[in-house]
């Protein structure tokens, strides 16, 4: 038996529509994730909905438990913020990472580099 059913219903509807809302983008996250055809494509879809899907749904688990419990929850909000933080990082270290490797190999998907961007490839190999 749980205690959700004591849960009031002023604070029970925003809990459900920010559940659906953040499970729904967390899909909407993985299906572009195997529908979008390049890496780079590939790399958007899923950590912009990865990132607003944790985000709402620990928003309607700490609604959830400081209304049942009368205190808020400190997990979810570092939760969050480990996810804020670690998500774009490893978004542009992973787009880095392969926009290098495809220069190195003149991939003709890759866009040239910008007029300031002159980098000697030769010493980053050492």
């Amino acid at each position: 038996m749980t205690h959700l059913t004591d849960l009031p219903l002023w604070a029970a509807i925003p809990v459900c529509i920010l559940l659906l809302s953040g499970s729904l983008l967390t899909l909407i996250g993985s299906a572009g994730l195997m529908r979008l055809s390049t890496f780079y494509e590939r790399l958007h879809a899923p950590t912009l909905g990865a990132s607003a899907g944790v985000i709402l749904i620990s928003a309607a688990s700490m609604l959830t438990f400081a209304v049942l419990q009368n205190r808020w929850i400190f997990h979810e909000v570092l939760i969050v913020v480990f996810v804020i933080l670690t998500t774009p990082v490893t978004l542009m270290l992973l787009g880095q990472s392969a926009l290098y490797r495809d220069r190195i190999e003149e991939s003709r998907d890759v866009p040239g580099k910008a007029a300031g961007d002159e980098v000697d490839m030769t010493a980053l190999d050492t």
